[in-house]
């Protein structure tokens, strides 16, 4: 059998994987390793370093500095690709012709110009970029960031309805499939569910001790969700709730402290986090947008008991079955209510394991190999 080499530009460093948009690429690295493919990884560094455990699973890793300058701010090219914008990465794609996996519409700049357009490449869609910014300015206080994101979200808008008819586009959720072939006219485009450091689901029977909203809250509409579900929801639940997540605000620190039933677990490590997913009688996670798939729902179905959401947090990811939901604030009262009465049980974890063989590392690994040596998605 012939080798098969394929080339794989990141937006970060993909490990550790410990933030979403990292977890799908490196699972999907280690997986297409293990299925002999040889793989050169080009990273774009921020603030995460360079690692080592990248060498196991690639042929080459190469590292590229991500220029956040003004300079770089344009009317022209949203400043998620504009500060991707790198001579040298282009060098080295063009030193063979090995088909190329685009993650992120953060590093397509060199699609866009047309610098590529003799090689075979698809693109990975991480969200609707453009929705995913504007769903930034609408939770965003600070007026200064607010005036960034909907700029970027205007140009995004733009640069997504060009890059959209260039190639292949692999898309995380059938939501954001829609979206593209109805507002940009998308024609190859399929969906390809994401790449996840998990098995089967491993949530433990009987009744845990607390309800728990975990996310980055760091992103202003994670906080904006944990700041509703404390006002709307349990503002009169007298349940234990925990808000878990990176870099909670002042703010939200101070709204708990004024429900005693209410705690703050603020920059928990990955195995605190895993433990309190396990532990939890309810993970709760409401969404305000519909893009991308939620990892963090994934994380709790996979390993924790019942998950409460909204529509928005399922929209495309054909993970409705598996979770409770509830839209309104009294119908998430009541939804909470009665599952925190409801033992989780063996049966209800089997039923959640025949609708999460969508998320099979090894049959998506094999649509991928098909695309790029085989057959079409």
């Amino acid at each position: 059998m012939a080798e098969r080499h394929l080339h794989i530009i990141t937006h970060d460093v993909p490990w550790p994987a410990d933030f979403g948009g990292v977890i799908d690429i490196f699972y999907k690295i280690k997986t297409l390793h293990q299925n002999g493919v040889k793989i050169y990884l080009h990273c774009f560094v921020d603030k995460r370093l360079p690692q080592i455990e990248l060498e196991k699973y690639c042929e080459a890793v190469y590292y590229y500095g991500r220029e956040k300058k003004m300079s770089r701010f344009s009317f022209r090219l949203p400043f998620i690709v504009s500060t991707r914008k790198c001579n040298k990465l282009l060098e080295n794609l063009q030193k063979d012709s090995y088909p190329i996996l685009i993650e992120g519409i953060h590093c397509s700049y060199h699609l866009y110009a047309g610098h590529l357009a003799d090689r075979l490449i698809a693109l990975r869609l991480f969200n609707v970029e453009f929705e995913y910014y504007h769903h930034l300015a609408m939770h965003e206080k600070n007026l200064f960031k607010k005036m960034y994101y909907q700029h970027e979200s205007w140009l995004l808008k733009k640069y997504e309805n060009k890059i959209a008819k260039k190639i292949p586009i692999i898309a995380l959720s059938q939501e954001d499939v829609i979206m593209y072939r109805q507002l940009f006219k998308a024609v190859n485009i399929k969906q390809l569910p994401v790449f996840l450091p998990y098995i089967m689901p491993i949530g433990k029977a009987g009744n845990g001790c607390f309800c728990l909203y975990h996310a980055n809250l760091s992103i202003n509409e994670n906080e904006e969700a944990a700041i509703w579900l404390l006002q709307h929801v349990f503002n009169n639940l007298k349940l234990p709730f925990v808000i878990a997540g990176k870099d909670p605000s002042q703010k939200l620190e101070f709204l708990v402290q004024s429900n005693p039933h209410a705690c703050v677990v603020a920059n928990p490590s990955d195995k605190e986090l895993h433990d309190m997913i396990a532990k939890a009688q309810i993970n709760i996670l409401p969404s305000f947008n519909n893009t991308g798939v939620k990892l963090k729902l994934l994380n709790a179905l996979y390993n924790g008991r019942h998950c409460l959401v909204n529509k928005a947090g399922v929209a495309g990811s054909g993970l409705d079955k598996a979770c409770t939901i509830a839209e309104a604030a009294d119908d998430f009262k009541t939804a909470i209510k009665y599952l925190y009465a409801t033992p989780y049980t063996v049966e209800e974890n089997e039923k959640r394991q025949q609708i999460l063989t969508l998320y099979d590392n090894q049959k998506n690994a094999d649509k991928l190999i098909d695309f790029f040596w085989g057959k079409k998605l």
